[in-house]
């Protein structure tokens, strides 16, 4: 079905110049293939048809590859729930665009999510506590909509914070074992869990239109 977009898309498009730009496109792709831990320095370089040598003038670590990459996939996620829970409507209209974009997102750029949402703890000290500062604000967005829905009566939710957990949780999955290649697109997925975190929100009971 969809393919997933480009590692090297408009999210890297910021990064200049060229080479540096490469280089995290080279690592996203070897982070997500070998896990941080098992990619070497020379790994990277060669798939960004580098020397060895050519990384470090971009890149003092490779932890500050991967901060980089982490840095701007959490500031994407994050605009893109922030942006629904500002919109105008309903907290039901503005849950369901949150979690139709967030799905939509980790679907159709599941290698670099992957990396993004699952090799967290690689970072060190200083731009862990940056990052999860960021996770931090996109659980606030998130919660902001359920706790509109939850004074309007429109949700029936005992456990705000543990449900907005629970909502995250279930998108940033989708990364983990979303294929390309299999029968539902990336909006498809969107759109069922969007369904189901809004009838999770609702209490409403499987089948229940």
């Amino acid at each position: 079905m969809g393919a997933e977009a480009e590692p090297g898309g408009a999210e890297w498009a910021d990064i200049t110049p060229d080479a540096a730009r490469r280089l995290v496109v080279a690592a996203v792709e070897a982070f997500a293939e070998r896990g941080y831990h098992a990619t070497t320095t020379r790994d990277i370089a060669g798939r960004a048809g580098m020397s060895p040598a050519a990384l470090y003038i971009h890149y003092r670590t490779k932890e500050e590859l991967l901060y980089r990459i982490s840095g701007v996939g959490h500031r994407l996620a994050l605009d893109i729930l922030r942006t629904a829970a500002d919109a105008p409507g309903t907290p039901a209209e503005r849950l369901a665009t949150a979690v139709r974009s967030f799905v939509r997102w980790h679907a159709e750029h599941h290698t670099t999510a992957r990396v993004v949402q699952y090799e967290l703890g690689a970072l060190g000290p200083e731009h862990y506590a940056e990052i999860v500062a960021l996770r931090r604000r996109t659980d606030e967005a998130v919660r902001s909509i359920i706790e509109d829905g939850v004074r309007s009566g429109d949700f029936a939710v005992p456990d705000v914070p543990g449900t907005a957990l629970a909502v995250l949780s279930l998108c940033i999955d989708v990364a983990r074992w979303f294929d390309a290649e299999g029968r539902r697109t990336p909006a498809e997925v969107g759109e069922l869990y969007a369904d189901l975190v809004l009838r999770m929100v609702r209490g409403d009971a499987p089948g229940t239109p």
